[in-house]
């Protein structure tokens, strides 16, 4: 049987967009399932259903992924643990790290002291960590240049991974500082969010913030696999920061870009996590018209639920038309790309959303 893969988007259907990914392909007559965050806490269920139904009921999960603390990502995950024997978890757990950090936190004079503190800040990891320990599965680090099963950790590197641990306004060098701050930028970014104006524009024009995404959305996991052909990019809530890391990283690995099949658009389509430039590097630039129907050149997915109203942003999406991708998205149904894989009675060909003619100002 030829190389296959089938890469399933869940319908994390709450007010809040998440992520919950299932992944099973095949290399060289060798089956592979792996899990990519888990979304909600009542996510989970639904996980364990999907990969029941439809990758042959497995027992076994090869690689359990988390790209990062949000509860959105995390929350589901724990119940793969109680249906599934899992060979491997990876998962970045800053604590790990206490006696490197210790002298950037001037608070504290203890590793241990640093250990609680940041078990305290990162819940969701610490939560995992003691399901995975009491399942004696083992924990691996996925920095870059890390394998996982056919892919390969494309950032964070350690040395980014730690200065984001410190920059984090979880934990507790930055929170005492800037905390009457950071709420009062929350409280008119809210205030903003609320009276966004969209604004009609011509073809090619692309609208991104200077503000970028959240230190705790950098530490996400961006993984690359090609399989079957397709060159695969799972990016979690990273950023342009993790994403520029990345692409800095590619040629190391052999990786030529731009030049990407599968593209998850970061954190359910989110403003602040790309830019022009930075899908430049990944996606290539801007055509100079919109492609027809049929000339497509890649494929990218957004997570993002129905009911919220903040994601996906008419911006990001024009901004992947732009280079020529099919943009298709999981609201209100779980959602497969894939190649060479096997027929799934049911399941229809997703269609693809339309260009925006209009974009947030």
């Amino acid at each position: 049987m030829a190389d296959f893969f089938e890469l399933d988007f869940l319908d994390v259907e709450t007010k809040k967009s998440g992520d919950a990914i299932a992944l099973r392909y095949s290399i060289v007559g060798k089956t592979f399932i792996h899990v990519v965050d888990g979304g909600f806490q009542v996510t989970g269920d639904k996980l364990v259903k999907h990969i029941r139904s439809h990758y042959g009921a497995p027992k076994v999960i090869d690689c359990v992924v988390l790209t990062h603390n949000d509860g959105d990502h995390a929350g589901g995950l724990c119940q793969v643990f109680e249906e599934f024997e899992v060979k491997e978890l990876w998962m970045l757990r800053p604590w790990d790290f206490a006696e490197e950090l210790l002298p950037r936190f001037a608070r504290f004079s203890s590793v241990d002291g640093l250990q609680k503190r940041l078990k305290e800040a990162f819940p969701n990891i610490a939560a995992l960590e003691e399901v995975a320990v009491k399942k004696k599965v083992t924990i691996f680090n996925p920095f870059q240049g890390a394998s996982i099963g056919a892919f390969r950790v494309m950032s964070p590197s350690k040395a980014t991974y730690l200065d984001l641990v410190v920059e984090s306004e979880k934990t507790p060098q930055k929170a005492p500082i800037s905390q009457g701050k950071n709420s009062i930028a929350s409280y008119f970014a809210e205030k903003a969010a609320a009276v966004i104006e969209f604004v009609r524009s011509l073809w090619g024009d692309e609208s991104f913030p200077s503000d970028e995404t959240s230190a705790e959305n950098e530490m996400s996991v961006v993984q690359f696999a090609e399989i079957a052909g397709q060159k695969i990019l799972l990016t979690g809530d990273v950023g342009r920061r993790g994403l520029e890391e990345a692409a800095d990283f590619a040629p190391s690995i052999g990786l030529a870009l731009p030049g990407i099949d599968r593209f998850q658009v970061p954190h359910h389509g989110s403003r602040r996590n790309v830019s022009t430039e930075v899908l430049n590097r990944w996606l290539g630039t801007p055509l100079p018209q919109q492609p027809k129907d049929g000339e497509t050149k890649f494929t990218t997915i957004i997570s993002a639920a129905k009911a919220d109203e903040d994601h996906p942003r008419k911006a990001v999406i024009r901004a992947m038309i732009h280079r020529g991708g099919r943009v298709i998205t999981n609201q209100g149904q779980d959602i497969r790309t894939s190649k060479n894989a096997p027929k799934r009675e049911g399941w229809t060909a997703v269609a693809p959303l339309p260009y925006p003619e209009e974009q947030e100002g």
